[in-house]
């Protein structure tokens, strides 16, 4: 069977060493390793979508093809349905059938396709399908993803717009509809949260937080030692900070009174005499410490407030980017100018003459880069092209 030549093939490469490759043999193999593995991901939804013809598994009972094949295998039942799913979906799609089995796109890619594709009128679909092949030579799922929004573009440019519009909205109120969160309190001085929220609130969310964790903020706000941060811990101790940094002038009145935690604290522990916890209004308790730090950002303790920590000198002023800068290239930008690279969040101003060599601080001056790119880009171990796209390429030195 040619299943038994593909394992003879792949037991024939298993034994070699990976040690022995430079590193262009590397990036080959690899590259070449991942077409491979989606020609055998095309053939397998292909097996499994005749697998589920046939109603293999009932024999011993299976509801299913697929969840024959995930206890067969010990994968997910979630995981085996999307494979027979995506067999049905590229009986259906010819051509992104034939890309898959050639390697041309990968499995998230031909996902993406068949879903946008799916939402079209029948007539529309093989061109749509075509322009979506083509892009998937340039772009990732996620872009592909935006870009299958955006099909009517291609099928009928009058009406783009207005489609695009109208999905907004189906899908703005159907997650406006869903949106929830849940907090549980574990006892142990934990609250657990869980929930959704539409898109627009999320990526709001997300760059408040990343604000916050930028790692120029996190220097200018602790101390010299304290261990940077990164990730999902740095963002819940963002979420943090924001909810007791958020200006309780900004909220609506609950029960009459501004909604804010009042800290109940006497002198004595205050002081730092004894050491006794503070009450909180909702009833429940915190440490000593905790209510005496919370208790001094609200300014209950004058001295603590002192002046501004963050020292501006007109130099550095002149020298950095303005806010209104910093929008106008951002939003031309979007994102990230390093080629193959597309963060979009956390990103830093670059001067592209450099600052010290003469450069001006200006709009066509100025680059999104977010802050790997920043740094590699002043790293001599680096030279830098400019691309005709505007994308900024990077090569080692030799």
């Amino acid at each position: 069977m040619a299943t038994a030549r593909v394992h003879q093939e792949l037991d024939a490469v298993a034994g070699a060493s990976v040690w022995s490759m430079d590193a262009s043999e590397t990036a080959a193999t690899l590259v070449a390793l991942d077409r491979a593995e989606a020609k055998l991901a095309e053939l397998k939804a292909r097996v499994a979508a005749h697998a589920d013809d046939l109603h293999v598994g009932q024999d011993v009972a299976a509801s299913s093809a697929a969840n024959w094949l995930a206890h067969q295998t010990k994968q997910t039942r979630a995981e085996t349905d999307r494979t027979v799913r995506l067999g049905h979906d590229l009986e259906q799609h010819p051509l992104t059938r034939d890309a898959l089995a050639a390697g041309d796109v990968c499995v998230d890619q031909a996902r993406v396709i068949v879903q946008a594709v799916d939402r079209l009128p029948a007539e529309a679909r093989s061109r749509a399908e075509q322009h979506l092949l083509a892009e998937a030579q340039h772009h990732d799922a996620k872009t592909l993803r935006v870009l299958g929004r955006r099909l009517y573009e291609v099928i009928d440019p009058d009406a783009a717009d207005a489609d695009e519009a109208a999905l907004l909205e189906r899908e703005e109120a159907a997650a406006m509809k869903a949106c929830r969160l849940t907090l549980h309190d574990d006892g142990h001085g934990t609250t657990h949260l869980r929930g959704q929220i539409p898109t627009f609130h999320g990526a709001a969310l997300r760059k408040m937080l990343a604000a916050i964790t930028a790692p120029k903020h996190q220097r200018a706000t602790r101390s010299a030692g304290a261990e940077q941060l990164r990730g999902p811990d740095a963002m819940g101790q963002a979420l943090c900070t924001l909810i007791e940094r958020y200006p309780v002038t900004q909220l609506p009145k609950l029960g009459g009174l501004n909604a804010t935690l009042v800290v109940t604290i006497t002198e004595d522990s205050l002081l730092g005499r004894v050491e006794r916890a503070g009450l909180l209004d909702t009833g429940d308790r915190i440490s000593p410490g905790a209510a005496r730090r919370l208790l001094c950002e609200a300014g209950v303790i004058p001295v603590v407030l002192g002046g501004d920590s963050m020292p501006i000198d007109v130099g550095r002023e002149r020298r950095f980017h303005p806010t209104y800068h910093r929008l106008a290239i951002t939003v031309r930008d979007q994102g990230c100018r390093a080629e193959g690279c597309d963060r979009k969040l956390g990103l830093h101003t670059h001067h592209v003459d450099r600052w010290a060599d003469g450069g001006t601080t200006t709009v066509d001056q100025g680059i999104s880069l977010c802050p790997w790119h920043h740094s590699r880009i002043h790293d001599t171990t680096y030279a830098t092209t400019k691309l005709p796209s505007g994308k900024v390429a990077f090569h080692r030195r030799t």
